[in-house]
Formats: C-alpha cells, sequence, structure tokens
C-alpha cells in the first residue's frame, strides 16, 4: 500500500507509484485502488492519473499495464474501457 485516503479522495504522487518499481527494475506495473463506496466506477480524477502514469512511465521507460478500481463485488479495469489509455502509446 502506497495511499491511504479518506472517503472521497486520496492525493497521489506519482513518484511515489513508481518508486519500488524502479528500485526492483520492474518493466512494468499495475495499479489497483479501492472505492469504499462499493461503486468501482471511475471517476473524472481516477481517468486523470491513469493518464499521468502512462505519460511517467514513458519517460521512465515503465508501463503501465492496467489501473484497476475494486468495489463491491465488482471491478473495473481502466485499461479495459479505455479510459485513460491513449491507442497511439
Amino acid at each position: 500500500m502506497i495511499y491511504k485516503g479518506n472517503v472521497n479522495s486520496a492525493q497521489v504522487r506519482i513518484s511515489e507509484v513508481y518508486k519500488d518499481a524502479i528500485k526492483e527494475n520492474c518493466p512494468s506495473i499495475i495499479v489497483v485502488h479501492n472505492h469504499p463506496s462499493g461503486d468501482p466506477a471511475p471517476s473524472d480524477d481516477d481517468v486523470l492519473l491513469t493518464r499521468h502514469l502512462i505519460d511517467a512511465g514513458h519517460l521512465l521507460d515503465i508501463e503501465l499495464l492496467d489501473h484497476i478500481i475494486i468495489g463491491r463485488p465488482n471491478f473495473v479495469s481502466m485499461k479495459g474501457k479505455g479510459l485513460g489509455f491513449k491507442s497511439s502509446h
């Protein structure tokens, strides 16, 4: 776990998300977080975070494979929904 937010949000530093991946020389990562409400529908902030993670990953040569949001009882794959992932990357 890197961040623990409150009921409505969590502030995320992109550098901290990639910190361990850089140390371990990982070629890719998957980011997972939950929505305490139980509704896994991605917010606009989730989409924006995904875009920022992808852009930073390109600079670091670390691919973001997916950003998954866990709800109750379902989950959403941001990549599967095409949210934040650009086809040109």
